[in-house]
Parts: C-alpha cells; sequence; structure tokens
C-alpha cells in the first residue's frame, strides 16, 4: 500500500518567529489516525526566523535526528554537547532518561530550514547521548547514502533503535533510486519534486508512506531533489 501525504495537507503552526509543517500528530495538533509511520513518530520541516529559536526544553526516551537544508542551527543541551548544524551535519540527539536542549538560529539575517525526526528507541531509560557527522562527501557520490542508522551503517550517525535507518540523498535531475525495501517506509521530498513508481508525483513537503510494498523507483524532477527516506520494522 502506498498512501501520499501532500504539502498542504500536513499540519501547520505558524507563528512570529516559526513556521513549521507537521507529518503527523505534534504539540496541539492530534489525529488518531496520524501518529507516525512504522517507527517514525514524528517529521518536522521547521523554518525558524533569524535570530530566534526554540529554547531550552527537556524530552526523554526519543532519538531526535535534525538535518538542515538551508542556513545553520545553533545546538546547546545539558550534558554539555554544543554544535553547530548546517546542511549535510547530520545530527543524532539520545534523549534517554531526560534531556534538555535549545535549538536557535545564530543567523541575523538568514532563516534557517530544517527537518526533525524522532524515532522510537528500542531501549528505554538509557544515558542521554549526542553525535553529529558531516556527510556531504558521501551525499556527494550520487544515490542514497544512510544518514542515521540503527543497523551499523558506515558513514553515518548512530541511532538506538535497530530496526530504523533513515536514507537521504541529493538526487540530479532525472536520477532514479531504489527506495529501501522495509515493511514501512517513509519517503519525504524536502526540496524539488520526484515521480515515485507506483504513486506518481510528489512535490516539495510531499510524503509517501509504504507499507510491505517492495522497493519501488524514485527519479527526481526536473531541478532535482533533496529526499530523506525512514526504512522501518
Amino acid at each position: 500500500m502506498i498512501e501520499l501525504r501532500r504539502a498542504n495537507q500536513r499540519f501547520a503552526t505558524k507563528i512570529d518567529w516559526l513556521d513549521s509543517k507537521h507529518s503527523f500528530s505534534f504539540g496541539g495538533h492530534y489525529d488518531p489516525n496520524e501518529t507516525g509511520h512504522g517507527l517514525l513518530l514524528v517529521n518536522n520541516d521547521d523554518r525558524v526566523r533569524a535570530g530566534s529559536g526554540f529554547q531550552t526544553h527537556p524530552h526523554r526516551d526519543m532519538e531526535i535526528v535534525t538535518w538542515v537544508l538551508d542556513g545553520s542551527l545553533e545546538h546547546k543541551d545539558t550534558e554539555g554537547n554544543h554544535g553547530l548544524l548546517y546542511p549535510g551535519l547530520a545530527q543524532r540527539m539520545t534523549a534517554g532518561r531526560g534531556i534538555k536542549h535549545s535549538e536557535v538560529n545564530p543567523s541575523a539575517t538568514e532563516d534557517v530550514h530544517f527537518v526533525q525526526m524522532w524515532v522510537q528507541p528500542d531501549t528505554p531509560s538509557v544515558d542521554p547521548g549526542y553525535q553529529q557527522l558531516d556527510i556531504n562527501a558521501e551525499l556527494d557520490k550520487g544515490g542514497l547514502v544512510p544518514i542515521a542508522s540503527g543497523k551499523g551503517h558506515d558513514a553515518a550517525i548512530a541511532i538506538r533503535q535497530r530496526g530504523a535507518v533513515l536514507w537521504g540523498g541529493r538526487l540530479k535531475a532525472g536520477e532514479t533510486v531504489s527506495v529501501p525495501d522495509a515493511p514501512f517506509t517513509h519517503v519525504f521530498v524536502a526540496l524539488g519534486s520526484a515521480d515515485l513508481e507506483g504513486a506518481g508525483a510528489l512535490a516539495e513537503g510531499d510524503a509517501a508512506r509504504l507499507t510491505g510494498v517492495g522497493s519501488p523507483r524514485l527519479t527526481a524532477g526536473q531541478t532535482g531533489a533533496e529526499v530523506l527516506v525512514w526504512a522501518t520494522s
């Protein structure tokens, strides 16, 4: 089964400093039929205005992966971790038994655009953790590459969920890849456009939720595409 969720169908949060689109129930937006796909629980497409951001707030028992599309994002947490995220730098925060962090746009002039994704860990109440890794060189090779993995992939940040892998690609115009085969696959077109075999055209912000459909082909549109693909149990 392939279910499409178009960009304009997403839940939306818009305030003076934040324009956020939610692929699933989040915050004050709740639909019992929209609580995740496989192990993926959150897929937020966020734009944060210059000089603003999410001030210190808590998380628990969640693997949080952040992927910047444009601009930069500054991370600080109560475990002493501090990082500046930019396109091509993968970040994972293990909330574990509890952590607080902030995510702020350090620019005085430019917005930051990023996608934040949450998966449930396979072990609760572990020690909090943090990892970031520049994978631009891997992305430049083309195709889909592992960004975050619970299966020990090289050149990917590690997540504490053995049943999940996040694949990403900056696909050139007309480039075709095979979507990873998994019980549950979530294909999100973060930038550009693409065509998914068996589903048709996907515009920027569109997502396809695949359930047990094998490995269909995904082809980038005329301007290329940046895609994020979760393959989970």
